[in-house]
Formats: C-alpha cells, structure tokens, sequence
C-alpha cells in the first residue's frame, strides 16, 4: 500500500499486537464463481492472528456456502486489518493554510491459505475463536457449553483456513507531517466529546506517536 516513510510501521510486534485488536478483517482473492464478472472478490471475518513463524499466523473459517474459500488453497491472498479511523478538520490545525486529512492505521498481510475440513481442526479453531472474544466477561461461554452433538452440525457448515504470512505492512497515518501546534490540536479534537469525530482510540494512538517520537 502507498505509504511514506514517516507512515511506516515495521517493528512485528507492534503489527501481531493491531492484527489481533482490530481480527475482523477483510480478505481478498481469486473469484471462485465463473458467472462473476469480477476477477477478484472479498470477505470480511473474524480471525484468531497467533505469534508464530517470521510475521505471524492466521486462522479462521468460512461458511462452506461462501465459494470463496474454494479458490483460496496455495493461492496468494491478501488480507486487510483496518484499524480506527477518524476525519482530521483543518480547525483542528493552528496552520491556516490547511486541508481535510483522514487519520488512521491499517496493515496488510500476504499468504497462501491452507484449507482445513478436518472436524478437529475446526473444533481447536472455533475454540480458540470464542476464547479470544468471550475473555473479560462475567462468565464467558465456551464451545463446551453446547452439546457436542450440535457443535458437530454446525461445523459441517465450516470450512477452516490457516495462512502463514509471508510479507506485511503496517501503516499509521497519525499526523506525523504536522507540526507540533497541529497535532496537540488533532489530539485535542479527537478526544472532545462534542466534536462529531470524536475518536478517543485515534487519540491514544496520536499522542503514543508523538511521545515514542520524543524517544528517538
């Protein structure tokens, strides 16, 4: 994806860390039906990103129904991590001669996908998925709180997908072209309840930027 050096992000940890809070991703490939006329086609799900292998692991699943899946196996796919995002106003800049702007980060992770039909290669996979969502609730459900008979139906309806990747890219677009007035302002507009982009996560990230930047 087009991004200039200051928007780089390539430090792994910090990408496996996005990946796995922002899971629900977009994944991109080969169209599988012929009467498409579109070459290419996209789904959006949730994925499990595991810190394994040189850049990180994912798995997930499709509805068997989805004929996505069967065009994945072997195949370069791509697979989009968008993060939080937010309009930036050029009111929020102490420069008068300014323009709208959009912040936001976003990786993009390559692989080719393994296809997985296996009973228990789905039961680990949807197991590990419901962990990774029901954690911090009261009492979380487990797959185990379902009779095993019906978990069993429904992964008849699944088919499991695991693609270690092979190359990624992270980009943080935080105002970091911006003076310092500026970005304190991006800072300011983006944790003001009244402003209608009102983003305290985008904030966070901004004001991380700015002090890892005070590092260096």
């Amino acid at each position: 994806m087009y991004s200039p050096k200051f928007n780089q992000v390539s430090d792994r940890s910090i990408l496996i860390e996005a990946m796995q809070a922002y899971s629900f991703a977009i994944l991109f490939g080969p169209q599988s039906d012929p009467q498409s006329p579109a070459p290419l086609t996209a789904t959006h799900l949730p994925l499990v990103v595991k810190d394994e292998g040189e850049h990180g692991l994912i798995e997930g699943h499709f509805a068997r129904a989805n004929r996505h899946w069967q065009s994945l196996a072997g195949r370069q796919t791509l697979v989009v991590f968008p993060g939080p995002h937010s309009y930036v106003s050029p009111t929020l800049y102490v420069e008068p001669l300014s323009v709208p702007t959009w912040n936001y980060i976003a990786v993009q992770a390559w692989g080719r996908p393994t296809v997985h039909e296996d009973p228990a290669w789905l039961q680990k996979a949807i197991e590990d998925l419901t962990v990774e969502h029901e954690q911090g609730r009261v009492k979380p459900w487990t797959v185990g709180d379902a009779p095993a008979e019906f978990i069993a139906k429904q992964k008849e309806g699944i088919v499991g997908i695991e693609i270690p990747i092979v190359r990624i890219e992270g980009k943080w677009k935080l105002s970091q072209n911006r003076n310092p007035a500026d970005r304190a302002g991006v800072v300011t507009g983006l944790g003001d309840e009244a402003d209608p982009h009102h983003n305290p996560v985008l904030r966070d990230l901004v004001e991380e930027r700015i002090r890892e930047e005070g590092k260096e």
